[in-house]
């Protein structure tokens, strides 16, 4: 189970509404294949593999 704290992601995004937005066109990407995550997935959904992109970057 991934444990994932946004709180750097907000600092990152600006806001925790932007962040939701920003994390769920990532995910829907993912989802459908349309590009490849930028962090191990590590079984990871796509939901989890996009805020730790958020945070990574």
């Amino acid at each position: 189970m991934a444990r994932v704290t946004v709180q750097d992601a907000v600092e990152k995004i600006g806001n925790r509404f932007d962040l939701i937005l920003t994390a769920a066109r990532r995910a829907r990407q993912l989802q459908l294949h349309q590009r490849d995550p930028l962090v191990p997935e590590d079984n990871d959904k796509p939901t989890v593999i996009a805020l730790r992109e958020i945070e990574k970057d």
